[in-house]
């Protein structure tokens, strides 16, 4: 029997390689479309992109960039093999970009002068609202109300005179009526943190109960800390006392006059930023 003729001429359709090959290109294709979907991308910053891989691997050379209303990605096959490079530098760019970021601007630091800045106007209230409430319980020439340079607290400044005898801590019968005021007015600010502070003037003690100015000082602010707690109610969790003894003068020792001012009381109410 005569041997059949080969058939002349390949079978039809595509390489077996090419279906291999589009499947790939199909999964990169869904890889970075998956990537860029999960991304937020910034236009300024994708058109860097954008230029930087134009002009290093030209992938975009015969195409164009849209953002907003569209997206565009153009695809270079002929560029498969230098993917791995392509990685590297986007890799690099981004921990670049991450130390600018770092450098050119201190969040904390924004933060930190917002919530600074919001401490000062919070106090400044606290000023205004403590000086009417001192003038409408006729305690305004007695209390002295100020605030710290940076805002934290306002204080109220109390003479030593008016509260306590020469070399006694125990509070004057006569200043009870002015130290209960004071007490209505912290009980407003009941949430924030009071601190009390004593100071005396230079004069060396001469009494056998106090050994020292600095003792005498605090035995004062333990006073009015213990009238402002048992008949004001006032939270001994957000009270302190200090005493500074002559320390802390706030005019001269070398007159009689300076030397009353420096015997004071001070009560500071902290603002709701410095609070503990």
């Amino acid at each position: 029997m005569a041997k059949k003729k080969k058939e002349e001429g390949g079978g039809g359709g595509a390489p077996a390689w090419m279906a291999t090959f589009s499947d790939l290109m199909n999964l990169l294709l869904c890889f970075f479309v998956l990537l860029f979907s999960m991304s937020s991308v910034e236009e300024s910053k994708w058109e860097q992109v954008v230029a930087s891989m134009t002009s290093a691997f030209s992938i975009f050379s015969s195409g164009s960039t849209s953002i907003g209303s569209g997206s565009l990605v153009g695809i270079g096959t002929s560029q498969l093999s230098n993917l791995d490079e392509y990685y590297s530098s986007m890799g690099q760019s981004s921990e670049d970009n991450g130390k600018d970021l770092i450098e050119s601007g201190d969040t904390e630091k924004d933060i930190a002068e917002q919530v600074a800045e919001a401490g000062r106007a919070e106090t400044q209230e606290m000023v205004d609202k403590i000086s009417e409430m001192t003038e409408r319980y006729n305690i305004y020439g007695d209390v002295n109300v100020s605030m710290d340079p940076e805002g934290r607290y306002v204080e109220l400044t109390v003479s030593g005179s008016m509260l306590f005898d020469s070399g006694s801590a125990a509070l004057k019968n006569d200043c009870l009526p002015l130290l209960s005021k004071v007490g209505d007015i912290l009980k407003v600010y009941s949430d924030h943190f009071i601190d009390i502070i004593g100071h005396t003037d230079n004069v060396p003690m001469n009494s056998s109960r106090y050994k020292s100015n600095k003792e005498l000082s605090s035995a004062r602010a333990i006073s009015v800390s213990e009238y402002l707690v048992d008949e004001k109610g006032i939270d001994i969790g957000k009270l302190s006392w200090t005493g500074r003894g002559e320390y802390e003068p706030i005019a001269s020792n070398s007159t009689s006059e300076g030397r009353a001012m420096n015997r004071r009381v001070e009560v500071r109410i902290y603002n709701s930023f410095n609070s503990r």
